[in-house]
């Protein structure tokens, strides 16, 4: 599971302090019509325009103290009305339904670079909401606008795509754990764990990554950190709901289509 308690996201920071590793399981660069490589390498991610779609999840009612609360990760996919972001559905689930949640785009060192945005509607597909099962973790929330922009406007996006073979291309997963104050990267390609979940080799990809989106090299998100084990059990590996047709009707449901 890679979404951050609270009890053992503190228990870790005090035990992960130092440095993502960059664990070099392949030095293979990625074809010119893939993600970036070297694969397998897990490092930091510089601010970028790129890495302005992603951002990290806070309960709301931390949103004036943002170091060190972050809980899971999202990001910005285009849609018509240019305020959405995909998530993982246990990101989203009954979490913060008290106080609500916002999501911080960039973030960085508990400096919030693109603003702080108040997610608004949640949309969940029937297949977790009536049961929580592991092929239908993948969620969108809309998002309020914020001094009379949307969130798209300010960040850019990412198209997302369902229906691509996982594998097709290597991917970049970007996300936060919960023991860092920034985002980590990796590149390589997603295999199938099954017909319904892939899967994906990257270190240091600890609790807080659930919800990181995995981007192929047209700008794409192709899968969602979480799925089998609610993204996995280890560090090392992670996985995702294969994006097929309930993902698409989710996302059309999201956009109004």
């Amino acid at each position: 599971m890679k979404r951050t308690s609270r009890i053992s996201a503190t228990l870790r920071r005090v035990a992960l302090c130092a440095v993502v590793v960059l664990a070099a399981t392949s030095a293979s660069v990625a074809a010119a019509d893939e993600a970036a490589g070297p694969f397998g390498v897990t490092a930091v991610v510089g601010a970028s325009p790129a890495s302005a779609r992603v951002g990290a999840l806070f309960g709301a009612d931390k949103a004036g103290n943002l170091s060190g609360n972050h809980f899971c990760t999202a990001s910005v996919v285009h849609s018509p009305q240019r305020d959405l972001i995909v998530t993982a559905a246990h990101c989203l689930d009954g979490v913060g339904e008290a106080t609500g949640l916002v999501f911080v785009p960039g973030y960085r060192d508990g400096q919030a670079p693109y603003g702080v945005w108040r997610l608004g509607k949640r949309y969940l597909p029937d297949g977790w909401a009536h049961g929580q099962s592991e092929d239908s973790d993948v969620a969108f929330a809309a998002v309020a606008q914020r001094d009379g922009k949307r969130v798209e406007d300010v960040t850019g996006s990412n198209r997302f795509a369902a229906g691509v073979a996982t594998g097709a291309t290597a991917v970049t997963v970007t996300g936060y754990p919960d023991s860092r104050e920034v985002p980590v990267s990796c590149t390589n390609k997603p295999v199938p764990r099954s017909a319904t979940q892939q899967r994906i080799d990257c270190p240091e990809f600890t609790g807080g990554t659930s919800g990181s989106p995995w981007v192929n090299g047209d700008h794409e998100v192709v899968g969602i950190l979480g799925g089998h084990e609610q993204g996995g059990s280890t560090p090392d590996v992670s996985y995702s709901v294969v994006l097929g047709r309930e993902a698409a009707e989710l996302y059309k449901d999201a956009t109004g289509d």
